[in-house]
């Protein structure tokens, strides 16, 4: 005679209470828990807009420096520190050559900004000298003079130009 064995019963993702699942895809206990997911869901869709709408110029440009940065990260991390060649290990920075203070134009220049190790980047000021020597034999020299000529632009994005920025490096980092 076979046995069955009685698995034990689910518990509800929303109120906690255990239930017999009808289907292996069943997540809440009832419809009223259906609904109150649903609800959160909405609230949460919309709070995101309202915090979106009250971001500031400056709010949406660091962000998206944190999209960018995250890009440069993933795209340098097989390739070793641009200033010092050795590899990475847990943590590293996406170092500027020429820096966002001074040359905010390339700020989001992806021949302006390499994976960098902490030593160099933070406790090194960036080491600029190596910097210097290095990036010509990483990008090239017809791109490393480019870079030199685009430092004396000016760029001024617009709020609708950043969040565009911030969609392209996160469909970049999804692929």
């Amino acid at each position: 005679m076979a046995k069955f064995i009685q698995k034990p019963p689910a518990i509800c993702k929303e109120c906690g209470t255990p239930f017999t699942k009808y289907k292996t895809t069943d997540k809440w206990c009832s419809l009223s828990c259906v609904v109150e997911v649903a609800k959160k869901k909405v609230w949460k869709a919309e709070k995101q807009k309202m915090i979106d709408k009250a971001r500031t110029r400056t709010e949406w440009l660091n962000l998206a420096q944190v999209v960018f940065n995250t890009y440069i990260r993933l795209r340098d991390k097989d390739k070793g520190c641009i200033t010092c060649s050795k590899p990475f290990r847990d943590k590293f920075d996406a170092g500027h050559f020429f820096s966002v203070g001074s040359y905010p134009a390339l700020r989001f220049n992806e021949d302006n900004v390499h994976g960098q190790c902490v030593a160099c980047n933070q406790h090194g000021h960036g080491m600029q000298s190596e910097y210097f020597i290095k990036l010509p034999t990483r990008i090239g020299l017809d791109r490393f003079n480019v870079l030199l000529e685009q430092r004396k632009s000016v760029l001024k994005l617009s709020e609708v130009e950043i969040k565009e920025l911030i969609n392209v490096y996160k469909k970049r980092l999804k692929n």
